[in-house]
């Protein structure tokens, strides 16, 4: 928090704020498209990660699991309209925003006058709507790294860590990469739609996590038998899809850039599935639809980034290496670490962040993006947000374990989520 209020003391106004335009200044067709895109996007936590997640834990933990997704989903909402917005793309330092939007009071919609206010980020559309454009964002990020210490946190702790994490890490990393005047931005860090800024942050955060609470009683000593892998592909169906939002809708425009972007998805999600069952065939003898599930996410995962700037063989290129290295992150990486991710938080959206925001920078064009791509650059972006990311997580766990604590005792872990911690239970 002192990192923060610093950040905020030292702003000072380099990104261009808020402006107000006339109506006829706004785009339809924009509109409808970012409008369509936020449904798809809030589509991909509530229900599809929902139920993606809660189809992978035992039985015991399932509807636990679905509220984390819901609960995340209604308070993030209420701190982006409350600070969250105007931390991320306020205007102020290299490192976080100002305050000039809190409580969104910057947005302005005059019917008389015929004015309203737009976002410089998205200029033929409605601030309101790129407001909840970027929601959707910030309600995804935290609930991904529920998937790493899923059957195992309590609630109302990780209620508090989420909120945290939200303002200390989601918030500032949005403003390095997405802000005009954030300092990955003036580097010339390419991150379409979150590589960096969702996944990569999630990831590193996931990882904390799983290290921090402690591995699962019985992990690696007992099988824990999914409770419906049915549900998980319709929760991966379910991110599918929304990922277009996700993908073309940070064109910001319904043009031809977000229907490359949109190209460009299917093909990264479509190789990495093959190449996930590809290598689950060579090494298992087998393919399986949670193996399927994943690569779908890894694709898609790593396609994020470069998705508004690169052509079809990059998209190629970059789900085949996700596929991959997704696969080994939720394997042979997984064991090496030795931390109970119990979801593959790291394993898919770390690794997979990291090899789409590195593969940015290496099959990124020019005639698509309208800038030079330097690998170097992406590095520094990819493992500067890994690092904050990972260490401000740790900073406020370690604040809740002696405050709050982190874990359910042995007695309720056994029980199960469901009925522990709120009464209630599949039968």
């Amino acid at each position: 928090m002192l990192v923060l209020v610093a950040a905020l003391a030292y702003a000072g106004s380099a990104a261009a704020a808020p402006t107000m335009v006339a109506f006829d200044q706004i785009s339809a067709g924009d509109t409808a498209w970012m409008l369509t895109s936020t449904a798809l996007v809030l589509l991909m936590t509530i229900p599809g990660l929902a139920l993606f997640y809660a189809g992978m834990v035992r039985k015991k933990n399932v509807l636990a699991t679905t509220l984390q997704s819901f609960a995340v989903t209604a308070l993030i909402t209420v701190l982006w309209i409350v600070i969250g917005y105007s931390l991320a793309f306020s205007p102020g330092s290299p490192f976080i925003g100002g305050l000039d939007n809190l409580f969104l009071g910057g947005l302005k919609y005059f019917k008389e006058a015929g004015q309203l206010s737009v976002n410089p980020l998205a200029p033929t559309v409605p601030e309101s709507v790129f407001i909840m454009f970027q929601l959707t964002f910030a309600i995804i990020t935290p609930a991904l790294i529920t998937g790493a210490f899923a059957e195992r946190m309590k609630f109302g702790s990780m209620m508090v860590f989420v909120a945290a994490w939200s303002l200390l890490v989601y918030a500032p990393v949005a403003h390095w990469v997405w802000s005009p005047d954030g300092w990955l931005a003036k580097l010339g860090a390419q991150d379409f739609a979150g590589g960096t800024v969702v996944h990569i942050n999630a990831g590193a955060a996931g990882l904390a996590c799983a290290y921090m609470l402690g591995r699962r009683n019985g992990y690696g000593s007992e099988p824990f038998i999914p409770y419906n892998l049915a549900f998980t592909l319709i929760g991966a169906s379910l991110l599918w899809v929304g990922w277009f939002g996700f993908n073309a809708g940070s064109a910001a425009a319904s043009d031809g850039r977000a229907g490359m972007a949109m190209l460009v998805t299917q093909v990264a999600a479509a190789t990495a599935v093959l190449t996930w069952m590809g290598v689950e065939w060579i090494i298992r003898k087998r393919a399986s639809l949670l193996g399927a599930c994943s690569g779908a996410v890894a694709g898609l995962v790593a396609i994020t980034p470069a998705s508004g700037f690169v052509e079809i063989p990059g998209a190629l290129a970059i789900g085949a290496a996700s596929g991959l290295l997704c696969y080994w992150g939720a394997t042979g990486l997984k064991r090496l670490l030795g931390a109970d991710d119990s979801l593959d938080v790291f394993g898919i959206h770390g690794v997979g962040g990291l090899v789409g925001a590195l593969l940015t920078g290496v099959f990124s064009s020019k005639v698509i993006s309208g800038a030079e791509a330097s690998l170097m650059v992406q590095a520094v972006g990819a493992f500067a947000t890994l690092f904050y990311s990972a260490g401000m997580t740790i900073a406020i766990l370690l604040l809740l374990r002696f405050t709050m604590g982190l874990r359910v005792n042995g007695d309720e872990e056994q029980a199960g989520l469901d009925l522990a911690l709120h009464g209630e239970r599949i039968v």
